[in-house]
């Protein structure tokens, strides 16, 4: 219904106007960077994991965060380094962001082969996991079956869902559709039948062939528990199947911090260019043709948190950014159903506005499993966002009207 690329951003400035459209737009950028610094502190953990398979053992001091709430530990369970702070950088995870920001500023264009190939290739390693991890299911290790009740579901539930934000880059393809009334719709249920089934098959597989306990704050949990595994007896088999999965792993985490830099640096552009943003955000590079100056800030604001902090921090911050973000939208189909009834629309969700206010309440519902100061560090965020708005982007928006001056 609104052809402009932008996603959120762009649905909540058509729908609620300009102050909700920075409060989301603000939110993006919490959600687009912490997913990212979440996903390259991911890699690097495989990049360890694959050194190891090698046979290359370095120092954890330069392969790991500065900041371990959980500490870290090898596989037989000796301390390397206790929670909290410790003298190191994760430098994989800075570096891989720092490249691909290269990348990104010489311009790059994804054709639907390549995409569609590192899909495949992340299939596959999801299903040789689950295929050959299948025949070492202890089940024991499902006793006790939801060892923190509903309540870890929930908390569960709320940590993973930053991953379902690639839903939302199905629907800004929407205007690029054929046939967006049947395209759409089968898009976006045809791929969460699919993630959905591949989420059961990794966690069953996963929870049964190690403890769960073993797997917590681990940015690398298949590789590793492959790992554990491969050293029993009968595991040698296990060996090239761990490799096959950590290539896998490492291409799909490469294709993601690709496009969700690509994606933060184009709402800066987007917030820039509606004047919420300094210009500067909005020049394109005379040669590439690119953002150049709004990806290099995003590569470098991603980049060197990434070598500080560990994988869950992010993960919760990215969550109730995605979750809120998700929030308006949903209430912008019910404004948007009501603010413009008559408008043409490429299909209609049934049932009215049952299915928007379902998505509001289950994603508050979700916001309210996470920690107590991640939502202390949200609120923050956000009013860092209202003041700038107030004091700056207001000021600059071209809905501003300066009050008449006073007669002299």
């Amino acid at each position: 219904m609104i052809p402009i690329a932008g996603s959120a951003y762009t649905y909540t400035y058509a729908t609620m106007g300009e102050l909700i459209a920075w409060i989301i737009g603000w939110d993006l950028i919490l959600e687009y960077a912490f997913s990212n610094m979440s996903v390259s502190v991911g890699f690097a953990a495989h990049i360890v994991d694959l050194l190891d398979w090698l046979g290359l053992h370095l120092s954890p001091k330069w392969l790991s965060p500065a900041y371990l709430p959980l500490g870290l530990q090898d596989l037989a369970g000796n301390t390397i380094y206790a929670p909290g702070w410790h003298a190191g950088f994760d430098i994989p995870a800075f570096l891989v962001v720092l490249l691909l920001t290269v990348i990104l500023v010489r311009g790059i264009r994804e054709s639907a082969r390549t995409n569609n190939i590192m899909v495949l290739i992340k299939i596959a390693a999801i299903l040789l996991f689950v295929g050959f991890g299948a025949s070492f299911i202890h089940p024991s290790n499902y006793h006790p079956y939801s060892p923190n009740g509903w309540t870890g579901v929930l908390a569960g539930g709320s940590i993973i869902f930053f991953t379902y934000i690639g839903f939302d880059s199905v629907s800004t393809a929407s205007e690029e559709c054929r046939n967006p009334r049947r395209d759409v719709p089968i898009g976006i249920l045809a791929t969460l039948i699919v993630c959905t089934i591949l989420y059961v098959g990794v966690a069953v597989v996963l929870t049964g062939i190690v403890p769960w306990r073993s797997v917590a704050g681990d940015a690398a949990p298949v590789v590793n528990a492959l790992r554990r595994v491969s050293l029993l007896p009968g595991g040698h088999r296990l060996h090239f199947v761990r490799l096959a999965v950590l290539l896998g792993a490492l291409v799909g985490m490469v294709s993601s911090i690709l496009v969700f830099q690509l994606g933060q640096a184009r709402v800066w552009f987007s917030m820039s260019r509606d004047r919420l943003l300094p210009d500067v955000f909005s020049r394109v590079h005379p040669r590439y043709r690119t953002p150049a100056f709004a990806t290099v800030v995003a590569g470098f604001l991603v980049a060197i948190p990434s070598g500080l902090f560990d994988v869950g921090t992010f993960a919760e911050m990215s969550n109730i950014g995605t979750l809120f973000a998700f929030v308006l939208v949903s209430a912008g189909v019910i404004v948007l159903r009501y603010k413009d009834p008559t408008r043409h629309r490429g299909f209609r969700v049934p049932f009215g506005p049952i299915i928007p206010i379902l998505s509001v309440l289950f994603c508050v519902l979700l916001m309210a499993g996470l920690p107590a100061k991640t939502w202390l560090r949200f609120f923050i965020w956000l009013a860092i966002g209202l003041v700038i708005y107030i004091c700056y982007s207001r000021k600059r928006s071209e809905f501003y009207k300066a009050p008449p001056e006073s007669a002299s």
